[in-house]
Protein backbone atom coordinates (compact mmCIF):
# COMPACT_ATOMS: atom_id res chain seq x y z
CA UNK A 1 0.00 0.00 0.00
CA UNK A 2 1.97 3.25 -1.18
CA UNK A 3 2.40 5.91 1.21
CA UNK A 4 2.01 9.33 -0.35
CA UNK A 5 2.09 12.89 0.95
CA UNK A 6 -1.71 14.50 2.25
CA UNK A 7 -2.49 16.77 -1.05
CA UNK A 8 -2.19 14.05 -3.42
CA UNK A 9 -5.28 11.79 -2.73
CA UNK A 10 -8.32 12.69 -4.84
CA UNK A 11 -11.97 11.46 -3.34
CA UNK A 12 -13.41 8.48 -4.13
CA UNK A 13 -16.77 8.53 -5.23
CA UNK A 14 -17.39 4.98 -2.70
CA UNK A 15 -15.33 2.98 -0.87
CA UNK A 16 -13.69 -0.25 -3.02
CA UNK A 17 -14.80 -3.46 -2.12
CA UNK A 18 -12.36 -6.06 -0.24
CA UNK A 19 -11.37 -8.89 -2.48
CA UNK A 20 -13.89 -11.84 -2.29
CA UNK A 21 -16.94 -9.01 -1.53
CA UNK A 22 -18.79 -9.55 -4.21
CA UNK A 23 -18.59 -13.38 -3.77
CA UNK A 24 -20.02 -13.21 0.04
CA UNK A 25 -22.25 -10.58 -1.58
CA UNK A 26 -23.71 -13.66 -3.59
CA UNK A 27 -23.82 -16.34 -1.06
CA UNK A 28 -24.94 -14.61 2.02
CA UNK A 29 -26.20 -11.62 2.43
CA UNK A 30 -26.66 -11.13 5.59
CA UNK A 31 -22.63 -10.90 6.54
CA UNK A 32 -22.22 -9.10 3.33
CA UNK A 33 -24.30 -6.21 4.26
CA UNK A 34 -21.96 -6.32 8.17
CA UNK A 35 -18.90 -5.89 5.68
CA UNK A 36 -19.91 -3.42 3.73
CA UNK A 37 -21.36 -1.65 7.27
CA UNK A 38 -17.40 -1.77 8.49
CA UNK A 39 -16.41 -0.79 5.24
CA UNK A 40 -18.83 2.29 5.49
CA UNK A 41 -17.99 2.94 8.76
CA UNK A 42 -13.76 2.96 7.86
CA UNK A 43 -15.01 5.75 5.02
CA UNK A 44 -16.39 8.12 7.44
CA UNK A 45 -14.72 8.02 10.89
CA UNK A 46 -11.07 8.47 11.62
CA UNK A 47 -9.32 4.92 13.01
CA UNK A 48 -6.64 6.36 15.76
CA UNK A 49 -6.75 2.85 17.86
CA UNK A 50 -3.14 2.18 18.76
CA UNK A 51 -3.74 -1.02 17.52
CA UNK A 52 -5.26 -1.25 14.88
CA UNK A 53 -4.09 -0.50 11.05
CA UNK A 54 -5.22 -1.26 7.59
CA UNK A 55 -3.77 -4.45 5.60
CA UNK A 56 -2.89 -3.98 2.11
CA UNK A 57 -5.05 -5.75 -0.51
CA UNK A 58 -1.90 -8.54 -0.76
CA UNK A 59 -2.41 -9.33 2.64
CA UNK A 60 -6.15 -9.40 2.46
CA UNK A 61 -6.17 -11.52 -0.95
CA UNK A 62 -3.47 -14.02 0.92
CA UNK A 63 -6.09 -14.21 3.76
CA UNK A 64 -8.90 -15.29 1.36
CA UNK A 65 -6.37 -17.37 -0.64
CA UNK A 66 -7.14 -21.15 -0.97
CA UNK A 67 -4.60 -21.92 2.15
CA UNK A 68 -7.67 -20.98 4.28
CA UNK A 69 -8.95 -24.50 4.24
CA UNK A 70 -5.72 -26.62 4.13
CA UNK A 71 -4.95 -28.42 7.33
CA UNK A 72 -1.36 -28.20 8.41
CA UNK A 73 -0.66 -29.27 12.00
CA UNK A 74 3.33 -29.62 12.71
CA UNK A 75 5.76 -27.69 11.19
CA UNK A 76 7.05 -27.51 7.19
CA UNK A 77 8.62 -31.18 6.41
CA UNK A 78 7.43 -32.83 9.28
CA UNK A 79 3.68 -31.97 8.83
CA UNK A 80 0.72 -34.40 10.48
CA UNK A 81 -1.62 -34.14 7.20
CA UNK A 82 -0.84 -34.91 3.82
CA UNK A 83 -0.70 -32.57 0.46
CA UNK A 84 1.15 -29.37 2.47
CA UNK A 85 4.13 -29.04 -0.06
CA UNK A 86 2.61 -25.77 -0.81
CA UNK A 87 2.01 -25.14 2.86
CA UNK A 88 5.43 -25.85 3.48
CA UNK A 89 6.36 -23.32 1.50
CA UNK A 90 4.33 -20.65 2.45
CA UNK A 91 5.76 -21.30 6.33
CA UNK A 92 9.47 -21.49 5.00
CA UNK A 93 8.86 -17.92 3.06
CA UNK A 94 7.63 -16.26 5.94
CA UNK A 95 10.20 -17.56 8.30
CA UNK A 96 13.18 -16.48 6.14
CA UNK A 97 11.77 -13.05 5.65
CA UNK A 98 10.85 -12.38 9.08
CA UNK A 99 14.17 -13.43 10.13
CA UNK A 100 15.54 -11.52 7.43
CA UNK A 101 13.68 -8.35 8.57
CA UNK A 102 14.60 -8.59 11.86
CA UNK A 103 18.08 -9.92 12.27
CA UNK A 104 17.12 -13.14 14.11
CA UNK A 105 18.36 -16.91 14.49
CA UNK A 106 15.01 -18.09 14.35
CA UNK A 107 11.64 -17.44 13.60
CA UNK A 108 8.19 -19.13 14.92
CA UNK A 109 5.40 -17.66 12.83
CA UNK A 110 2.73 -19.87 13.92
CA UNK A 111 1.24 -18.02 16.77
CA UNK A 112 -2.48 -16.98 16.49
CA UNK A 113 -2.05 -13.70 18.47
CA UNK A 114 0.48 -11.68 20.46
CA UNK A 115 -1.22 -13.36 23.72
CA UNK A 116 -0.25 -17.19 22.07
CA UNK A 117 3.51 -15.76 21.42
CA UNK A 118 3.78 -14.77 25.27
CA UNK A 119 2.09 -18.10 26.62
CA UNK A 120 3.96 -20.14 24.13
CA UNK A 121 7.35 -18.06 25.64
CA UNK A 122 6.17 -18.77 29.23
CA UNK A 123 5.83 -22.24 28.39
CA UNK A 124 9.04 -22.67 27.00
CA UNK A 125 10.96 -20.67 29.44
CA UNK A 126 8.97 -21.09 32.95
CA UNK A 127 7.12 -23.39 34.88
CA UNK A 128 4.07 -22.75 37.05
CA UNK A 129 4.71 -20.76 39.89
CA UNK A 130 7.76 -19.23 38.55
CA UNK A 131 8.33 -15.04 39.70
CA UNK A 132 8.21 -12.96 36.77
CA UNK A 133 9.13 -9.16 36.63
CA UNK A 134 6.54 -7.31 34.02
CA UNK A 135 5.37 -3.41 34.14
CA UNK A 136 2.74 -3.45 36.12
CA UNK A 137 -1.10 -3.10 34.61
CA UNK A 138 -1.80 0.22 36.45
CA UNK A 139 1.73 1.57 34.53
CA UNK A 140 0.48 -0.26 31.05
CA UNK A 141 1.24 -4.00 31.19
CA UNK A 142 -0.54 -6.37 29.15
CA UNK A 143 -2.95 -8.98 29.97
CA UNK A 144 -0.38 -11.32 29.72
CA UNK A 145 1.99 -9.56 32.14
CA UNK A 146 0.13 -11.13 35.30
CA UNK A 147 -3.48 -9.98 35.67
CA UNK A 148 -5.29 -11.95 37.78
CA UNK A 149 -7.71 -13.00 35.11
CA UNK A 150 -5.27 -13.93 32.75
CA UNK A 151 -3.57 -17.48 32.34
CA UNK A 152 -0.15 -15.09 33.46
CA UNK A 153 -1.64 -13.92 36.86
CA UNK A 154 -2.98 -17.51 37.53
CA UNK A 155 0.19 -19.73 36.48
CA UNK A 156 2.94 -17.72 37.76
CA UNK A 157 3.55 -15.25 40.50
CA UNK A 158 3.76 -11.63 38.32
CA UNK A 159 6.07 -8.89 40.53
CA UNK A 160 5.27 -5.55 39.08
CA UNK A 161 7.65 -2.36 38.28
CA UNK A 162 6.44 1.26 37.46
CA UNK A 163 7.26 4.13 36.42
CA UNK A 164 8.53 7.53 37.85
CA UNK A 165 5.60 9.65 39.23
CA UNK A 166 7.26 12.94 38.03
CA UNK A 167 8.60 11.96 34.64
CA UNK A 168 6.16 8.72 33.61
CA UNK A 169 9.38 7.21 32.36
CA UNK A 170 10.35 3.17 33.38
CA UNK A 171 12.15 3.61 37.05
CA UNK A 172 15.29 1.35 36.14
CA UNK A 173 16.38 1.43 39.64
CA UNK A 174 13.14 -0.12 41.09
CA UNK A 175 13.66 -2.46 37.85
CA UNK A 176 16.98 -3.56 39.74
CA UNK A 177 16.24 -3.73 43.17
CA UNK A 178 12.82 -5.83 42.46
CA UNK A 179 15.21 -8.37 40.61
CA UNK A 180 18.21 -8.00 43.38
CA UNK A 181 15.21 -8.84 46.01
CA UNK A 182 12.84 -11.17 43.95
CA UNK A 183 14.68 -13.16 41.79
CA UNK A 184 13.00 -13.73 39.23
CA UNK A 185 12.96 -16.71 36.17
CA UNK A 186 11.98 -13.86 33.76
CA UNK A 187 11.83 -10.56 33.39
CA UNK A 188 8.82 -9.12 30.64
CA UNK A 189 10.01 -5.83 28.97
CA UNK A 190 7.20 -4.44 27.15
CA UNK A 191 3.47 -2.18 27.10
CA UNK A 192 0.47 -1.36 25.42
CA UNK A 193 0.79 2.30 26.44
CA UNK A 194 4.27 3.20 26.71
CA UNK A 195 5.02 5.73 24.11
CA UNK A 196 8.94 5.32 24.71
CA UNK A 197 11.45 3.50 23.56
CA UNK A 198 12.70 0.56 26.43
CA UNK A 199 16.35 0.86 27.40
CA UNK A 200 16.76 -2.58 26.13
CA UNK A 201 20.55 -2.77 27.47
CA UNK A 202 19.75 -1.98 30.76
CA UNK A 203 17.02 -4.64 31.32
CA UNK A 204 19.63 -7.45 29.34
CA UNK A 205 21.99 -6.35 32.22
CA UNK A 206 19.66 -6.69 35.05
CA UNK A 207 18.09 -9.82 33.25
CA UNK A 208 21.94 -11.00 33.17
CA UNK A 209 22.63 -9.68 37.21
CA UNK A 210 19.46 -11.61 38.38
CA UNK A 211 20.17 -14.60 36.26
CA UNK A 212 16.97 -14.62 34.15
CA UNK A 213 15.67 -14.48 30.99
CA UNK A 214 14.74 -11.46 29.09
CA UNK A 215 11.58 -11.52 27.18
CA UNK A 216 10.54 -8.29 25.35
CA UNK A 217 6.79 -7.85 24.59
CA UNK A 218 7.61 -6.07 21.28
CA UNK A 219 3.83 -6.06 19.72
CA UNK A 220 3.14 -2.19 19.29
CA UNK A 221 6.68 -1.11 18.47
CA UNK A 222 7.73 -4.13 16.02
CA UNK A 223 6.26 -2.40 13.23
CA UNK A 224 8.45 0.61 13.70
CA UNK A 225 11.41 -1.51 13.98
CA UNK A 226 11.02 -3.27 10.96
CA UNK A 227 11.26 0.43 9.54
CA UNK A 228 14.13 1.38 11.21
CA UNK A 229 12.20 3.85 13.45
CA UNK A 230 12.64 2.48 16.58
CA UNK A 231 15.77 0.48 18.65
CA UNK A 232 15.92 -3.37 18.00
CA UNK A 233 15.17 -5.87 21.24
CA UNK A 234 16.53 -8.47 19.10
CA UNK A 235 20.21 -7.95 20.06
CA UNK A 236 19.24 -8.30 24.05
CA UNK A 237 16.65 -10.53 24.37
CA UNK A 238 15.99 -14.32 24.68
CA UNK A 239 12.59 -14.20 23.25
CA UNK A 240 10.65 -11.82 21.07
CA UNK A 241 7.08 -11.79 21.00
CA UNK A 242 5.21 -9.29 18.73
CA UNK A 243 2.12 -9.46 16.85
CA UNK A 244 1.89 -9.30 12.68
CA UNK A 245 -0.64 -6.34 12.98
CA UNK A 246 -0.76 -3.09 14.44
CA UNK A 247 2.10 -0.66 12.77
CA UNK A 248 3.63 -3.87 10.76
CA UNK A 249 0.55 -3.79 8.89
CA UNK A 250 -0.31 -7.40 8.39
CA UNK A 251 -2.89 -9.89 9.06
CA UNK A 252 -3.75 -10.15 12.78
CA UNK A 253 -1.48 -13.14 14.50
CA UNK A 254 1.58 -13.18 16.33
CA UNK A 255 4.88 -14.29 15.85
CA UNK A 256 8.40 -14.87 17.95
CA UNK A 257 11.78 -14.52 17.64
CA UNK A 258 15.03 -16.16 19.52
CA UNK A 259 18.39 -17.34 19.18
CA UNK A 260 19.32 -20.73 17.60
CA UNK A 261 19.43 -22.40 21.30
CA UNK A 262 15.88 -21.92 22.01
CA UNK A 263 14.52 -22.56 18.53
CA UNK A 264 13.13 -26.30 19.37
CA UNK A 265 11.97 -25.04 22.55
CA UNK A 266 10.18 -22.42 20.99
CA UNK A 267 8.63 -24.57 18.46
CA UNK A 268 7.73 -27.22 20.78
CA UNK A 269 5.84 -24.88 23.17
CA UNK A 270 3.56 -23.39 19.97
CA UNK A 271 3.07 -26.86 18.66
CA UNK A 272 1.99 -29.26 20.02
CA UNK A 273 2.08 -27.85 23.75
CA UNK A 274 -0.56 -24.74 22.90
CA UNK A 275 -1.83 -24.76 19.51
CA UNK A 276 -2.58 -26.87 16.58
CA UNK A 277 -3.41 -26.74 13.02
CA UNK A 278 -1.24 -23.50 11.58
CA UNK A 279 -3.95 -21.00 9.91
CA UNK A 280 -2.20 -21.31 6.50
CA UNK A 281 -3.84 -18.22 4.91
CA UNK A 282 -2.71 -16.02 7.76
CA UNK A 283 0.78 -17.16 7.68
CA UNK A 284 1.01 -16.64 4.06
CA UNK A 285 -0.43 -12.81 4.57
CA UNK A 286 2.46 -12.68 7.10
CA UNK A 287 4.82 -13.41 4.63
CA UNK A 288 3.65 -10.39 2.32
CA UNK A 289 3.65 -8.38 5.17
CA UNK A 290 7.17 -9.04 6.02
CA UNK A 291 7.90 -8.62 2.25
CA UNK A 292 6.18 -5.26 2.02
CA UNK A 293 8.32 -4.41 5.34
CA UNK A 294 11.33 -4.63 3.39
CA UNK A 295 10.90 -2.00 1.18
CA UNK A 296 11.94 1.27 1.41
CA UNK A 297 8.63 2.76 1.08
CA UNK A 298 7.88 0.83 4.58
CA UNK A 299 10.59 2.59 5.57
CA UNK A 300 9.35 5.83 4.50
CA UNK A 301 6.25 4.79 6.47
CA UNK A 302 7.46 4.00 9.69
CA UNK A 303 9.61 7.31 10.29
CA UNK A 304 6.13 9.58 9.44
CA UNK A 305 4.26 7.00 11.52
CA UNK A 306 6.38 8.50 14.42
CA UNK A 307 6.66 12.23 13.40
CA UNK A 308 2.55 11.90 12.86
CA UNK A 309 2.61 10.77 16.57
CA UNK A 310 4.87 13.39 18.24
CA UNK A 311 3.00 16.43 15.94
CA UNK A 312 -0.56 15.35 17.15
CA UNK A 313 1.30 14.67 21.00
CA UNK A 314 2.39 18.08 20.99
CA UNK A 315 -0.84 19.57 19.71
CA UNK A 316 -2.99 17.70 21.91
CA UNK A 317 -0.92 19.22 24.79
CA UNK A 318 -1.49 22.83 23.51
CA UNK A 319 -4.94 22.09 23.14
CA UNK A 320 -4.88 21.61 26.85
CA UNK A 321 -3.97 17.63 27.51
CA UNK A 322 -1.95 15.96 29.68
CA UNK A 323 0.13 14.30 27.28
CA UNK A 324 2.14 11.47 29.20
CA UNK A 325 6.17 11.14 29.90
CA UNK A 326 5.67 14.80 27.84
CA UNK A 327 5.23 13.26 24.13
CA UNK A 328 6.21 10.24 22.15
CA UNK A 329 9.06 8.50 20.61
CA UNK A 330 6.31 5.40 18.96
CA UNK A 331 3.07 5.93 17.46
CA UNK A 332 1.93 5.99 20.45
CA UNK A 333 0.29 8.96 22.48
CA UNK A 334 -1.15 8.64 26.30
CA UNK A 335 -2.88 11.86 27.47
CA UNK A 336 -5.14 12.72 30.23
CA UNK A 337 -8.40 14.61 29.22
CA UNK A 338 -8.63 15.79 32.86
CA UNK A 339 -7.74 19.87 32.40
CA UNK A 340 -10.56 19.72 30.19
CA UNK A 341 -13.12 18.71 32.76
CA UNK A 342 -13.86 15.20 31.56
CA UNK A 343 -12.25 11.56 32.08
CA UNK A 344 -11.26 9.30 29.85
CA UNK A 345 -14.22 7.41 29.67
CA UNK A 346 -16.32 10.67 28.62
CA UNK A 347 -13.44 11.63 26.37
CA UNK A 348 -13.77 8.70 24.59
CA UNK A 349 -17.61 8.73 23.95
CA UNK A 350 -17.85 12.09 23.02
CA UNK A 351 -15.27 11.82 20.38
CA UNK A 352 -16.64 8.42 19.55
CA UNK A 353 -19.78 10.38 18.37
CA UNK A 354 -18.14 12.55 16.31
CA UNK A 355 -16.18 9.93 14.28
CA UNK A 356 -13.26 9.82 16.31
CA UNK A 357 -12.41 6.19 17.78
CA UNK A 358 -9.85 5.54 19.96
CA UNK A 359 -9.51 3.67 23.07
CA UNK A 360 -8.71 4.50 26.91
CA UNK A 361 -5.70 3.56 29.39
CA UNK A 362 -5.14 3.38 32.56
CA UNK A 363 -3.40 5.97 34.22
CA UNK A 364 -0.33 5.88 37.01
CA UNK A 365 -0.83 6.66 40.48
CA UNK A 366 -4.79 6.95 40.34
CA UNK A 367 -7.55 4.76 39.15
CA UNK A 368 -8.78 7.43 36.94
CA UNK A 369 -8.71 6.66 32.98
CA UNK A 370 -7.34 8.36 30.54
CA UNK A 371 -7.25 8.04 26.52
CA UNK A 372 -4.50 5.79 24.38
CA UNK A 373 -4.31 6.58 20.50
CA UNK A 374 -1.58 6.30 17.82
CA UNK A 375 -1.39 7.64 14.58
CA UNK A 376 -0.36 4.19 12.02
CA UNK A 377 -3.45 3.66 10.30
CA UNK A 378 -3.98 7.63 9.69
CA UNK A 379 -0.48 6.99 8.30
CA UNK A 380 -1.59 4.14 5.94
CA UNK A 381 -3.84 6.75 4.89
CA UNK A 382 -1.58 8.85 3.82
CA UNK A 383 -2.13 11.76 6.15
CA UNK A 384 1.05 14.09 7.68
CA UNK A 385 2.28 16.39 10.14
CA UNK A 386 -0.80 19.01 8.96
CA UNK A 387 -3.96 16.69 8.89
CA UNK A 388 -2.49 15.57 12.56
CA UNK A 389 -2.56 19.16 13.99
CA UNK A 390 -6.17 19.38 12.60
CA UNK A 391 -7.45 16.32 13.91
CA UNK A 392 -6.17 17.52 17.71
CA UNK A 393 -7.71 21.08 17.16
CA UNK A 394 -10.76 18.76 16.85
CA UNK A 395 -10.51 16.60 19.58
CA UNK A 396 -10.42 20.05 21.54
CA UNK A 397 -13.79 20.55 20.13
CA UNK A 398 -15.55 17.43 20.38
CA UNK A 399 -14.35 17.50 23.87
CA UNK A 400 -15.40 20.85 25.22
CA UNK A 401 -18.38 21.25 23.71
CA UNK A 402 -21.26 22.67 25.63
CA UNK A 403 -23.98 21.53 27.53
CA UNK A 404 -26.05 23.40 25.76
CA UNK A 405 -24.61 22.30 22.21
CA UNK A 406 -24.31 18.22 23.74
CA UNK A 407 -27.95 18.62 23.80
CA UNK A 408 -28.24 20.11 20.65
CA UNK A 409 -25.88 17.70 18.92
CA UNK A 410 -24.42 20.29 17.25
CA UNK A 411 -20.36 20.20 18.38
CA UNK A 412 -20.36 16.39 17.78
CA UNK A 413 -21.85 17.22 14.34
CA UNK A 414 -19.29 19.97 13.05
CA UNK A 415 -16.19 17.21 13.70
CA UNK A 416 -18.13 14.71 12.13
CA UNK A 417 -18.50 16.87 9.10
CA UNK A 418 -14.86 17.47 9.57
CA UNK A 419 -13.80 13.93 9.86
CA UNK A 420 -15.95 12.49 7.23
CA UNK A 421 -14.53 15.39 4.85
CA UNK A 422 -10.93 14.11 6.02
CA UNK A 423 -11.99 10.28 5.32
CA UNK A 424 -12.77 11.47 2.44
CA UNK A 425 -9.52 12.76 1.33
CA UNK A 426 -7.73 10.35 2.50
CA UNK A 427 -9.54 6.58 2.38
CA UNK A 428 -8.15 3.62 3.67
CA UNK A 429 -7.81 1.53 0.31
CA UNK A 430 -7.20 3.42 -2.78
CA UNK A 431 -7.71 2.74 -6.11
Amino acid sequence: MPVSTAPGHPAPTAPPRHPGEDAVLRQDPQIAEVIRGERDRRSRTLQLIAAENFASPAVLAALGSPLADKYAEGYPGARHHGGCEFADAAERIARERATALFGAAHANVQPHSGSSAVLAAYAALLRPGDTVLAMGLPFGGHLTHGSPANFSGRWFDFVGYGVDPDTGLIDYAQVRALARERRPKAIVCGSISYPRHPDYAAFREIADEAGAHLIVDAAHPMGLIAGGAAPSPVPYADVVCATTHKVLRGPRGGMILCGAGLAERIDRAVFPFSQGGAQMNVIAAKAVAFGEAATPAFTAYAHQVVANARVLAGTLEAEGFEVLTGGTDTHLITADPAPLGVDGHTARGRLAAAGLVLDTCALPYGDARGIRLGTAALTTQGMGEQEMARIAALFAVAIREDRAEREKGSGAARVRAEVAELAGRFPPYQG
